[in-house]
């Protein structure tokens, strides 16, 4: 079969088609998201998060979003996918990406003790893209290894390479997501993986922000090479959302106050600019050239609304420089994100 060329905007319109809908955060009762309380209350059972997700994808479909994104691990998101995708018979150009590599095992509980758990063998590869292709069929567009980190087997593992690459020969676009602070490490390397004297990857899938930006030159090669990136984590899980960003006279605590003065900063320069600080962040994400598609992780229509109007705003001469400039050490970001909460 004919390989498919890369999902991209068209060629006309605007930069709305640079951005994606991630599901993450809707397809699971709870997540390391900001504000779930607020967004969600108690309204988490299977049936509530289904009308949820399909109320955000219709209001990311009418914005001009044509690109979603969910794994194995994001709960039931690939059901409620598509669930959504069935009742839209007429609905035809939509990419759906998917991941493999994490299970969920959280039993639909807030209080499940682990909710996720990695495997990046062959046998699980297996597994995982049998029950994908069950839920979505042939509308899967890519697959992706689920967060690749430098100890990951499946940067060597021969078997998973081969399977892939039968994957890819199919037409399915294969890609990998990262996390870590040695994103760009995994990045290099995975991209130098071949099957058949064939790049295997050619989607990859990490985390940048204002916050943590260290991936953004291996980011760079990668497109440079041909390469689709894809930004997960632009308003790093909330902490650049107005819930999780409280002006100065809020907080009380002076060592509260330190520990999140990054992401302060960032909150004081939206105020200046009369912009949510969703919108900035996420303006900041798509002035970089070498990012394709840019995901939000809004839980509501109005929080993908607002991530949308960042395509609309236009940064200061300087501001994205000057933001960057306060970014945190990477060790210290992924730190702090491994100690979110679940809620």
């Amino acid at each position: 079969m004919t390989r498919r060329p890369p999902p991209a905007p068209t060629g006309s319109a605007s930069i709305v088609d640079r951005l994606g809908l991630g599901l993450a955060a809707l397809g699971r009762p709870v997540y390391i998201t900001a504000g779930r309380d607020a967004d969600l209350g108690s309204h988490r059972s299977i049936d509530d998060l289904a009308a949820r997700t399909a109320e955000v994808l219709d209001a990311a479909y009418d914005a001009g979003i044509r690109y979603v994104d969910c794994a194995r691990s994001y709960g039931l998101s690939e059901r409620f996918l598509a669930s959504w995708l069935r009742d839209r018979p007429e609905i035809d150009d939509v990419t759906i990406a998917s991941k493999w590599g994490y299970r969920y095992v959280g039993g639909w509980r807030a209080d499940a003790d682990v909710h996720e758990v990695k495997d990046h063998s062959a046998a699980a590869l297996d597994t995982q893209l049998a029950e994908t292709r069950a839920e979505l069929g042939d509308r899967l567009a890519v697959y992706q290894v689920h967060s690749l980190t430098p100890e990951s087997p499946a940067l060597t593992d021969a078997g998973v390479h081969r399977r892939l690459g039968t994957l890819r020969d199919a037409g399915v676009r294969v890609g990998f997501s990262t996390s870590g602070p040695r994103q760009a490490d995994v990045v290099r390397e995975a991209l130098a993986i071949e099957v058949d004297g064939e790049r295997l990857f050619d989607v990859v899938q990490s985390t940048w922000n204002l916050l943590e930006p260290s991936v953004g030159p291996a980011l760079q090669e990668a497109a440079d090479a041909g390469v689709r990136v894809v930004v997960k984590e632009g308003v790093a899980n909330g902490r650049l959302a107005p819930a999780d960003a409280a002006p100065d006279d809020e907080v009380d605590d002076e060592s509260a106050h330190t520990a999140d003065e990054p992401a302060r900063a960032a909150r004081r320069v939206a105020d200046e600019l009369g912009v949510p600080l969703d919108r900035l962040a996420l303006a900041v994400v798509l002035a970089q050239a070498w990012a394709g598609t840019v995901l939000s992780g809004a839980v509501t229509p109005d929080q993908l609304r607002s991530n949308v109007a960042a395509a609309g705003f236009v940064l200061p001469a300087g501001a994205v420089d000057g933001l960057l400039a306060a970014a945190e050490p990477a060790e210290r970001y992924w730190q702090r994100r491994v100690a979110r909460a679940w809620a």
